[in-house]
């Protein structure tokens, strides 16, 4: 662990909002993610279950936590499953966490471990009326492997065909849109590292860097200050290529004239930030480039003005899109003729701006979180509107992150440098 430990009342007041929104007589189970092979006897990088790590804090691969507030036994309504220590495996992959260390982190106090859970939990199950199981939802995900939760799942219902089965997704959906005051202190903590990280490479852009040495001083900056490491696999985009939304190569030169886009944010105690900024290479925004830049600037601020409890998400993003065709008529990127024949389904505007312009963050930096409903104070989003040009070989995108409040919204990255004139002075 890089970071700084979390204190255990994050995770305490988060098992409490789950276990309040529970069916009496009900147990809740949670597996951590698979150990995902690559080749050989290689593994992919670890990463927790985001609801395991939710309502424990432990990054530890085959953990458990078991929510039963309906126990006859009171030391048994939360518990904490781990591997057992092994010294043999440790002197391959190294320590495991001891009982007292689980406490530590997640302030439950009943440690069992993994490979006596078994008879334990048949007893809880036959006492409970209803099991809640994890099935890691998240309208995004969509790949064909049915990873160890859904295979839990099928264990379960094989076991106990009688049971009532719930979705602890449903409430999950809803309670981790929420961030509490604790989550949001360690999401600042992510971007004031990025903030750091961002003005480290003002410093190091130029003509002719290649854009996997600017990706290199993300990592150094990131990792020096505590934190785990990028939150996602950061887009160091130059030039044309900034037109691709996911562009990961990172191997291109940089070259004098050109814009560069870069998308990135660290993680933190298991919280992530997400930052994009558009700068010049050579320090200075051409006429063009300062035109289009501030043309998105005035979307990401209009954006601000009206993302705040109450409106939904299709209702905010239509809104945004009628400011965009108005700026894009300002700087010549389609004509009020486009606008009136435009498709319903494809409208003018969409032809330099084909994205989303906000998105859940949290522990998943596409985060749970709402769609359809009114947004809701203390959801984290993400702002982020683009413009890109295929015919002047540009991409502009800009992107801080916002906490919801009663009345409005707070910009979690206000301190990092944004107009053209803070960008051209840092960069002199």
């Amino acid at each position: 662990m890089k970071f700084q430990p979390v204190k255990p009342q994050l995770f305490t007041k988060n098992r409490e909002r789950f276990i309040k929104a529970m069916l009496p007589n009900s147990i809740a189970i949670f597996v951590s993610n698979d150990e995902w092979p690559m080749n050989g006897d290689a593994l992919h990088a670890y990463k927790q279950n985001s609801d395991l790590y939710w309502l424990t804090g432990v990054m530890q691969e085959d953990s458990m936590v078991i929510l039963f507030p309906d126990n006859p036994d009171p030391k048994f309504r939360e518990v904490l499953v781990l591997v057992r220590p092994n010294e043999l495996k440790e002197k391959w992959d190294g320590k495991r966490l001891r009982a007292n260390e689980g406490r530590e982190i997640s302030g439950i106090q009943t440690i069992v471990w993994v490979d006596s859970i078994e008879a334990l939990l048949q007893t809880w199950v036959h006492l409970a009326d209803h099991v809640y199981l994890s099935s890691n939802e998240n309208d995004r995900k969509a790949s064909p492997i049915r990873s160890r939760d859904y295979r839990f799942i099928d264990e379960m219902k094989a076991k106990y065909p009688l049971h009532s089965f719930q979705r602890a997704a449903k409430i999950m959906n809803s309670l981790r849109a929420i961030k509490t005051a604790d989550e949001v202190e360690l999401m600042q903590k992510a971007m004031d590292i990025t903030d750091v990280a961002f003005r480290r490479l003002l410093k190091v852009i130029k003509p002719g860097v290649l854009e996997n040495e600017i990706e290199a001083e993300i990592y150094h900056s990131f990792l020096s200050q505590g934190s785990t490491g990028p939150a996602y696999g950061s887009i160091i985009a130059s030039g044309d290529r900034a037109r691709t939304l996911h562009y990961v190569s990172n191997n291109q030169e940089c070259k004098d004239g050109e814009l560069i886009l870069m998308d990135f944010g660290a993680e933190y105690g298991g919280y992530n930030a997400d930052l994009t900024r558009t700068v010049p290479v050579n320090g200075k925004f051409t006429k063009r480039q300062k035109e289009v830049y501030n043309a998105c600037l005035h979307l990401h601020k209009y954006a601000a003005g009206i993302l705040k409890p109450g409106i939904t998400i299709v209702d905010y993003t239509n809104k945004v899109g009628e400011e965009a065709t108005k700026q894009f008529i300002k700087i010549g990127l389609i004509s009020k003729a486009d606008v009136k024949n435009e498709d319903a389904e494809n409208r003018a505007y969409r032809k330099y701006l084909y994205h989303g312009i906000s998105h859940h963050l949290g522990i998943d930096v596409h985060d749970l979180g709402t769609k359809t409903q009114p947004i809701k104070a203390g959801m984290v989003f993400t702002i982020e509107p683009g413009i890109y040009i295929e015919e002047e070989q540009m991409g502009v995108r800009i992107e801080n992150n916002f906490w919801i409040t009663k009345n409005g919204n707070k910009d979690l990255m206000k301190n990092i440098p944004i107009t053209v004139e803070e960008i051209e002075t840092l960069m002199k």
